[in-house]
């Protein structure tokens, strides 16, 4: 009789420790329930670690980096290339163009000049020989004479003296493409007319040189500077 009362406590100890168990485990779980509830009723979005947050329909970022990112997509802050930018403009230049550009210095769309630049490129290289006038040597009056011809459609004089005196003096911050430079090269205090080639860009000429044949040089050169006589334009 006491052995069965004792297992009847025993059940009845179980079933209401269970039961309280039961209670609090379902407790927690309203519990955590209702506060999911109530932050996804708050704007659709939830917090975590770090500022950082999960919004329907979006991307996951920080706040700070979502700023930083709207800034970079907006046009506004994207540079284009402009039409006048070289590194624009070097896709569609010719071979003569890039050639000449390294050779004059200056960017490739400052080169328009086509026709001038395969006339030199014609004649690049080609040797100098007094009074010749053909494609295996030439002067450098008759080279002057040969691309004005050819380019300017101009008849010049045969001579770099001749020359000279037809061309209306230019200052040498003046030169343009396709004025005449003149000097004298004999190394006497004489004004003659020695020497003559035709201006490009930067300081730079072509002419047919008694060292090198048809040849770009520098205004500035030390061999040239002191032998210029100036600079002469034909109209």
């Amino acid at each position: 009789m006491k052995k069965s009362y004792l297992i009847f406590f025993i059940g009845l100890l179980t079933t209401f420790t269970s039961c309280r168990t039961f209670r609090q485990l379902s407790s927690k779980d309203n519990n955590s329930s209702e506060s999911v509830k109530k932050k996804s009723k708050s704007g659709g979005k939830t917090e975590f670690l770090d500022n950082i947050e999960v919004t329907p329909g979006s991307v996951v970022t920080s706040k700070q980096k979502s700023s930083t990112a709207n800034t970079r997509n907006t046009g506004a802050n994207i540079s284009k290339p402009k039409s006048d930018d070289p590194l624009f403009n070097v896709q569609n230049a010719s071979y003569l163009q890039l050639k000449y550009s390294v050779l004059i210095g200056v960017p490739v769309e400052r080169l328009n000049n086509i026709g001038l630049l395969d006339e030199i490129d014609k004649w690049w290289g080609t040797k100098y020989c007094l009074g010749g006038v053909t494609e295996n040597c030439l002067d450098c009056s008759a080279f002057t004479q040969i691309l004005f011809r050819d380019i300017y459609n101009t008849n010049l004089p045969r001579t770099a003296q001749e020359q000279f005196n037809v061309a209306q003096n230019v200052e040498d911050g003046q030169l343009k493409e396709g004025d005449l430079v003149f000097f004298h090269t004999t190394g006497r205090r004489s004004k003659n007319i020695t020497h003559v080639g035709v201006y490009l860009q930067n300081n730079k000429f072509v002419h047919a040189a008694t060292s090198g044949g048809v040849m770009i040089s520098d205004l500035n050169e030390k061999y040239w500077q002191p032998k210029f006589r100036g600079g002469g334009r034909i109209h």
